[in-house]
Parts: structure tokens; sequence; C-alpha cells
């Protein structure tokens, strides 16, 4: 199911409870996982436990898994109001903060390799 945003919507059975259904549902609208599941025990404990019961296994039935990419892209998603998936604002700094630091210690590392006189010695034996 590809919404207007372009996203699609998944089931996604490592992140959920019982099929993924509403992890599925809450990555697609951006919100937390939690809220979604007390929306359908709340609507299923108030009288609409057969609706619940047959969308839940009709999505169940229709959605697809969501594919695991092997390129994952480490995306971090910033939470701007309580109920919205994502990480608060500071612990999002210091993710990116960390991952700027990894990046420069594999940069150091590549050019203390590449300045290094084993280095040179290497690419001129490989030129002769």
């Amino acid at each position: 199911m590809r919404g207007t945003s372009g996203r699609t919507l998944y089931r996604i059975p490592q992140s959920g409870k019982i099929a993924g259904v509403c992890a599925g549902i809450a990555e697609y609208f951006a919100i937390e996982t939690w809220l979604v599941r007390v929306l359908a025990v709340s609507i299923f404990l108030l009288g609409g436990s057969g609706v619940v019961f047959i969308i839940y296994v009709a999505l169940w039935v229709i959605l697809d898994i969501k594919p695991q990419n092997s390129s994952v892209r480490d995306d971090i998603e910033v939470k701007k109001k309580p109920w919205q998936s994502g990480e608060p604002a500071k612990q999002a700094l210091s993710d990116v903060n960390r991952q700027f630091r990894s990046l420069e210690v594999r940069l150091q590392n590549l050019e203390r390799h590449v300045t290094s006189d084993n280095f040179d010695l290497k690419r001129q034996i490989n030129s002769l």
C-alpha cells in the first residue's frame, strides 16, 4: 500500500507483538508503536472487537513484510512531539556527534596509512 508521500505501508514482524501490523502502521504515520497498540486495544475493549479483529487479520494477510535493506542508511529521526516516533533532540545530537567522531577516526587512520613510507614504497614497487 503506497501513500501520497511515497511511503509504503508494511507490517514489521521484528518490531511487532503478534504480526507487526501495529508496528507497520506506527512507522507509516511516524508515531510511537505503543500508541497504535493502545488505540487498537481500546477499540477492541470498547465494543469494536469484531471490527478490530477483522481489520487486523485482513492487514496481516494483505500487507507485505518490510524488506530488510543491506545498505541501511542510519537516519536519525528527531522527535518533535511526545507521540511521534524518533528520539529526543539531545539524544539525536549525541548520536550524530558519535557518528562524526567515528568517521573522523576512520579518516585519520586512512590518512595515516596513505602518508606512511610503507604505502609510498608499495606504490613505487607496483608502478615498476
